[in-house]
């Protein structure tokens, strides 16, 4: 049975699929902001820093969505609080964190009953996705998405010049934080997905990819969140056809829709400077 046969026969792989979409779409928009303000290691840390509260909440019995936001949170004001009040700079802040965090998440998870819980947390598994999963992915997608849009014209300025924003008179700071909790809810969203482990590369890699095409934001938004899409559709197709991981089989062909851009894009393609230097040469 191919795939697209299989997709209106068997519930589970639509509701894979409809995750895998809109998390591939809510990554992409988010994650621009993400490498404009230079916050990779933050996206890192949050995707990391939800471990111990999905643990948590494995143990208590609850939601993980619940858990994994308050320590997400806690870790995005912690970082704030000791780069803010110590010598320590804001890269420092976050390496120490997020691998503290992660650390004790993993002592957490010893507790659970199954070491494919564990599996499923770190390196997700959309094949699997509940009805709640997928609903619970859906709301956050529109909390960000309209979160985003709200604030467009304060996450531009404040991205690109926070020392004007400032001096217009914008919350640099509530900004910052806003973007926190929606990177956040962004993660969570993605568990089941990608994991913790790839939502990083889901959050940076789509992105990175439309900024090699667009020097326009709202262009850039566009194109990251169709890389994301696309990245999902057919990660979840070889995942469904190859018995593959879903997470790493979704993060690989992002990373390959880079690579072709990388080396192809018209504006900062290796093929054009290759063509520009041998112009250069000729003359």
């Amino acid at each position: 049975m191919n795939f697209i046969e299989a997709i209106f026969q068997y519930d589970f792989l639509q509701k894979a699929l409809i995750t895998s979409i809109m998390v591939g779409v809510i990554c992409g928009v988010i994650g621009c902001f993400i490498i404009l303000r230079g916050m990779s290691l933050m996206g890192d840390a949050i995707s990391h820093a939800v471990l111990p509260g999905v643990a948590i909440s494995y143990l208590l019995g609850i939601n993980f969505f619940i858990g994994a936001v308050a320590t997400g949170l806690l870790t995005a004001l912690g970082i704030g609080f000791v780069s803010q009040n110590s010598r320590i700079k804001n890269d420092t802040a976050i390496g120490i964190l997020f691998t503290s965090a992660f650390a004790l998440g993993i002592i957490l998870i010893s507790f659970l009953r199954s070491s494919s819980d564990l599996y499923h947390i770190l390196f997700g598994n959309v094949l699997a996705v509940r009805p709640s999963d997928m609903w619970m992915t859906l709301i956050i997608g529109i909390i960000v998405l309209g979160g985003i849009y709200l604030f467009y014209k304060e996450l531009l300025v404040t991205s690109f010049d926070p020392t004007m924003a400032a001096a217009y008179g914008l919350s640099t700071r509530f900004i910052h934080y806003l973007l926190m909790m929606m990177l956040t809810l962004v993660t969570v969203a993605s568990l089941q997905t990608v994991g913790i482990i790839l939502v990083v590369a889901m959050l940076i890699t789509p992105a990175a990819t439309a900024y090699l095409l667009t020097n326009r934001l709202s262009r850039m938004i566009f194109l990251s969140a169709s890389f994301g899409t696309i990245s999902a559709i057919i990660g979840l197709y070889l995942s469904f056809t190859y018995n593959l991981s879903s997470g790493a089989s979704i993060v690989l062909v992002a990373t390959a829709l880079f690579a072709l851009v990388f080396i192809f894009s018209p504006r900062h393609g290796l093929m054009r400077k290759w063509k520009t230097s041998t112009k250069e040469v000729a003359s």
